[in-house]
């Protein structure tokens, strides 16, 4: 049954990101610098760290330049791929000025949440995200392509196949480096993953597919297992479970970095990561927010 699993998987931390924007209180700059450090030392080696959107919109991320510029300058995180969001051209614009050179840009399937998320309709944001890609290649980003609410809406219910295929497809053609599939609502399920990731995978031209999932109806782990067994080998993960989308009701965190790390270890696929370091960071920040987050692993004793 499992003899089509890797040996090997890459997990992305989305945490500093996905995880520290969706919460009210403000992280200081200083903690979210050693939370990152932190992650790194345990041995995540691609971390999305911030996204540039209004500051009005976002307060959580008002200093994502000065996070980075932090953080370009601890040589011992030189081999660390630091990464942020962009949701239109000036945030890209913004991005390239910080120093960074890896971007995600990011395009909803749901005409509704675009609306809510962006402030676009979904053809506008495509157009927008193909700006994007455009802008960003002039200065030679590497640039990975995010479709949001792949498999359904809160809003508008099921999202057609054709049209993420569709949307893929625009992306790919555009010249992007990663393709990101994201379930925003966490309404996906082992079986609308195989559907889908049947149909896309032969259509990538190779390109590296990540998928993105959140564990709002308590699927997470079943999706990872699932798109491994599809092809998946990279999938974004959040430490503790943080996360979520403040514009979709109901909407709980990312998968958590220790659970799925601790799953790999349980099957002996490789991750590189060190549970106990990620649990730290994990605890800290509750500790910070004075409450519990979804992720469990990291409340247990280490077993190593």
């Amino acid at each position: 049954m499992f003899e089509n699993l890797p040996d090997k998987i890459t997990l992305i931390e989305v945490g500093p990101r996905d995880g520290f924007q969706f919460e009210k209180k403000i992280i200081p700059t200083d903690m979210k610098i050693e939370i990152i450090s932190g992650l790194a030392e345990a041995g995540l080696r691609r971390i999305q760290v911030v996204s540039f959107v209004h500051p009005k919109i976002v307060p959580q991320m008002a200093d994502a330049e000065e996070v980075l510029a932090r953080l370009h300058k601890k040589e011992e995180l030189n081999h660390v791929i630091f990464s942020g969001l962009v949701l239109n051209t000036k945030g890209a614009e913004r991005a390239h000025l910080a120093g960074l050179r890896h971007i995600e840009v990011s395009i909803s399937a749901s005409d509704t949440h675009s609306r809510k998320n962006a402030g676009m309709s979904l053809e506008q944001a495509i157009d927008q995200g193909k700006e994007m890609i455009s802008l960003a290649q002039t200065y030679h980003m590497r640039i990975r392509a995010g479709i949001q609410c792949a498999f359904g809406c809160v809003y508008e219910g099921k999202i057609p196949e054709e049209r993420i295929l569709q949307m893929a497809q625009v992306l790919i053609s555009s010249g992007i480096d990663t393709l990101s599939i994201a379930d925003t609502t966490g309404m996906a399920n082992p079986l609308s993953i195989t559907k889908l990731m049947e149909k896309l995978l032969p259509r990538t031209n190779g390109i590296p597919v990540v998928l993105h999932l959140h564990d709002t109806r308590g699927l997470g782990l079943a999706n990872v297992m699932t798109g491994m067994m599809c092809g998946i080998t990279h999938f974004d993960t959040a430490l503790a479970g943080m996360g979520g989308c403040p514009f979709v009701t109901g909407a709980a965190g990312n998968i958590a970095t220790e659970d799925t790390a601790y799953l790999m270890k349980s099957m002996n696929i490789e991750t590189g990561i060190d549970l106990s370091k990620v649990a730290n960071c994990s605890m800290q920040l509750e500790k910070f927010f004075k409450k519990q987050f979804p992720g469990k692993i990291c409340r247990l004793p280490s077993e190593d």
